[in-house]
């Protein structure tokens, strides 16, 4: 059996490309498994360090009442504002320069989901999730095109994300 996947229009392409430069832009951000669904994301967003003066060292002084080692790094909140803010604009663009079908409203919903991971099971089980998320997607509560209403008492299986980023009626692909 074939295995399901996601074809990326070329909104879902820049999504992805927009993902993919988030490294790029903000020292101290990674990323890991990312996949575009029909309405919304899955993605992780890894926080590498916080700076080479995160921890101050014994060497520094102290100064009494002041903040000792550099600012941290961006916020996980601070990355995903940016990401939707990048892919709007993009996603505007697309619309103005190449035809592509404008969206009412916004572009992102207001909130998103997120799990901190604990360890290294975790994270393998999540990117597991992330990775299988295409072949499930005719059963996915999020889509509008799903007709059995059972799977939203559904509860979430171990390792599955609490929640994910994602968008309503929002088309990437084809």
């Amino acid at each position: 059996m074939m295995a399901k996947q996601m074809v990326l229009n070329d909104a879902g392409k820049m999504i992805r490309s927009v993902w993919d430069e988030i490294p790029h832009h903000y020292p101290g951000i990674g990323t890991d498994e990312f996949v575009i669904m029909p309405n919304h994301i899955h993605g992780i967003i890894v926080i590498v360090k916080a700076g080479s003066r995160a921890c101050p060292s014994s060497v520094q002084p102290s100064i009494k009442g002041q903040p000792q080692g550099g600012a941290p790094t961006m916020t996980l909140p601070d990355v995903v504002h940016r990401f939707k803010t990048m892919t709007t604009k993009r996603y505007s663009d697309g619309v103005k320069q190449n035809d592509w079908k404008p969206f009412p409203g916004k572009l992102w919903q207001r909130n998103y989901w997120e799990h901190i991971v604990r360890d290294e099971l975790e994270l393998n089980a999540i990117r597991e999730y992330v990775r299988n998320n295409p072949a499930q997607w005719e059963l996915d509560r999020l889509n509008v095109m799903f007709s059995d209403r059972q799977a939203f008492k559904k509860k979430p299986q171990k390792g599955q994300p609490q929640g994910v980023a994602h968008t309503e009626g929002k088309p990437w692909m084809v």
